[in-house]
């Protein structure tokens, strides 16, 4: 199927308390998984080749359990991903193009956020969150639409969450949820006033009220910084996640002497202290972390939490490292009811992302199941 987006999304909708929209774990039944195909070479410097075929893998897996619906360029860019699908051995009756022209390829941080609602009666919508490339880089604004794009495609409302009249910018990526009232996200990512900052003058109040009221968290666990090397300014999906309604990993460098050492131990100690939204205390589960990786000297980002739940599989960044195995066992014991496989990423986290980056959610509907 290829459907030619365009226009304004079908609806709107206003984020205010009691609408019950929430955003569903991502080990919750999937409708599909979204993806940008690759086109923007200098994400991936030097790398580019090697991509398209890492996404034919991430692509093939998804397939065995859910629709793929893949953003394209173009007709002759979707031939040229269809073609490569078809040699990896993808279902491509379960692969779906969509021609919305977009910057780059991290379809997380400016793709549709898929949130739902069983009452009064079940409904998926988009909440259009702004993108503004991280606040750091210039191009952003074929991304900053796709949004409104896809909810128009699919015919779902879009909504706009604001504080008084101004839009909020929030990145996928920036926040993980266990789909029962609770959140994760860094301060060092959305509430850094000097450094990338997203939205200027807003304050832990402000978006608490947002992750409330248009993702269905009205308890918010903060951690401090992100991992070296990502040039998110600290996005959560690259150091902890959730892995069920009570359980996060987080990542731990057992070095000292390592960059990430400190950070880390002082995200474990404030989750630690953490409660859930029924009071309890979390399990947190260390997740080892690949030795570092470079590229023209400079740290890439490089972790085992930026895997992805899909309905088929657990998709999890590997990296030519001993910790591989570790990293795919624990998750294995921790996410035993569906395979975790493990997807080469050397190449990928040159472009300074992995898998979680790539992809995005799109929840099934009917009645919640969280």
């Amino acid at each position: 199927m290829t459907a030619a987006a365009g226009g304004t999304a079908a609806g709107t909708g206003r984020t205010a308390a009691g609408t019950a929209f929430r955003m569903p774990a991502e080990w919750e039944p999937h409708e599909a998984t979204w993806l940008g195909w690759p086109h923007n070479a200098t994400d991936w410097p030097g790398k580019f080749a090697a991509i398209p075929w890492v996404y034919g893998e991430i692509v093939r897996k998804v397939a065995d359990g859910e629709a793929a619906r893949i953003l394209v360029e173009s007709a002759s860019h979707e031939a040229g991903a269809r073609r490569l699908l078809a040699r990896v051995g993808a279902d491509l009756s379960r692969v779906e193009f969509f021609r919305i022209p977009t910057d780059r390829g991290w379809t997380r941080d400016y793709g549709p956020i898929f949130v739902r609602r069983d009452r009064p009666v079940p409904e998926v919508a988009v909440a259009g969150f702004r993108f503004n490339a991280w606040a750091r880089y210039p191009d952003w604004r074929k991304d900053a639409g796709v949004s409104g794009r896809a909810a128009s495609a699919l015919g779902l409302r879009l909504l706009r969450p604001r504080v008084g009249n101004r839009e909020v910018v929030l990145e996928g990526g920036a926040v993980d949820v266990n789909g029962r009232g609770s959140i994760l996200a860094t301060e060092e990512c959305l509430l850094d006033p000097r450094v990338q900052a997203r939205n200027p003058g807003m304050t832990r109040e402000d978006l608490e009220g947002i992750f409330r009221e248009t993702l269905g968290a009205p308890h918010t666990i903060w951690l401090g910084r992100g991992i070296a090397g990502d040039d998110t300014h600290g996005h959560v999906d690259d150091l902890c996640r959730f892995v069920g309604p009570g359980t996060v990993v987080l990542c731990r460098e057992k070095n000292p002497r390592d960059e990430n050492h400190r950070p880390l131990e002082e995200n474990r100690e404030r989750l630690e202290g953490a409660r859930l939204e029924n009071g309890s205390r979390l399990e947190v589960v260390p997740l080892p972390m690949p030795a570092p990786l470079y590229l023209d000297g400079v740290r890439l980002p490089a972790s085992y939490a930026n895997f992805y739940i899909c309905n088929a599989a657990v998709l999890v960044p590997t990296f030519n490292d001993p910790n591989d195995r570790r990293a795919l066992g624990l998750l294995s014991e921790r996410i035993p009811d569906r395979p975790v496989v493990g997807i080469h990423a050397v190449d990928l986290v040159w472009g300074l992302g992995a898998l979680h980056c790539l992809t995005q959610q799109q929840p099934a509907a009917g009645r919640d199941t969280g």
